[in-house]
């Protein structure tokens, strides 16, 4: 039987979600896909059935332990967990002076905590099995804060340090814990239903292509042990950084 991949933070087909769970089960593992919205995860598995993959949803709240627990009970039952992405966020502009306490610890929640909970379940597994890959979506206000953005950075920077922290200490049992800091805007679904006047602004891969992205996390998690990379980042080839 085929290993398992979750990947938690699916949302529309045309996404980043998506487009890693298609990545992995492209290779054979049965890709177990979560989010919020159940109609949204039935038309990824789907299309990775089209495809001939294996995959099947299940709804789920990344800030709920309880969920989370499902989720991963669920996946053991089947068998071995091969890979773990935790692509859960959101974000917004939101001017510091206007910003609330709810708010900042809505996205912290979301961004953060979410993942901390994520790892909680995922770990005792991989380092169990002795192999395994847990990857996080990150953005580059992980190591930069912008205006307007204080919520998303403080999220973001906390997560970053969470996967270093993990990979610290479970890569010498054999985990592979790894964060791909996004760089630029992601050329999805949700981003072209709201902005986008401003992607044909950007031109030709002015932003990042979704399947782009998930060859970089297939990749991560097919890395050999002896040369494993921790972090990476990824952006257009015209973004100014």
């Amino acid at each position: 039987m085929a290993g398992s991949a979750i990947v938690l933070g699916v949302g529309a087909e045309r996404g980043l979600g998506a487009a890693i769970a298609r990545r992995f089960a492209a290779e054979g593992l049965h890709t177990i896909v979560s989010g919020r919205t159940k109609d949204k995860l039935d038309t990824v598995v789907d299309s990775i059935a089209a495809d001939g993959g294996s995959a099947e949803a299940l709804a789920g709240d990344a800030t709920d332990a309880g969920d989370i627990a499902a989720l991963f009970d669920h996946a053991a039952e089947r068998g071995p967990i091969d890979a773990v992405i935790y692509n859960v966020g959101n974000n917004a502009i939101i001017p510091f002076a206007e910003l609330t306490p709810e708010q900042f610890e809505q996205f912290w929640r979301v961004c953060c905590l979410g993942g901390m909970l994520t790892a909680k379940a995922a770990m005792p597994i991989l380092a169990e099995q002795g192999h395994g890959t847990m990857l996080f979506t990150g953005a580059s206000a992980s190591m930069r804060g912008k205006p307007a953005f204080a919520h998303f950075a403080a999220a973001k920077a906390g997560l970053r340090m969470l996967a270093q922290s993990l990979a610290r200490e479970y890569g010498p049992q054999g985990v592979h814990v790894g964060h791909v800091v996004i760089d630029g805007v992601i050329d999805g679904e949700m981003v072209r239903s709201r902005f986008g006047d401003y992607l044909e602004q950007l031109g030709e891969d002015g932003s990042l292509d979704p399947d782009a992205i998930a060859e970089n996390f297939w990749h991560l998690h097919s890395q050999h042990r002896s040369a494993w990379t921790h972090e990476i980042d990824l952006r257009p080839f015209k973004e100014n950084w």
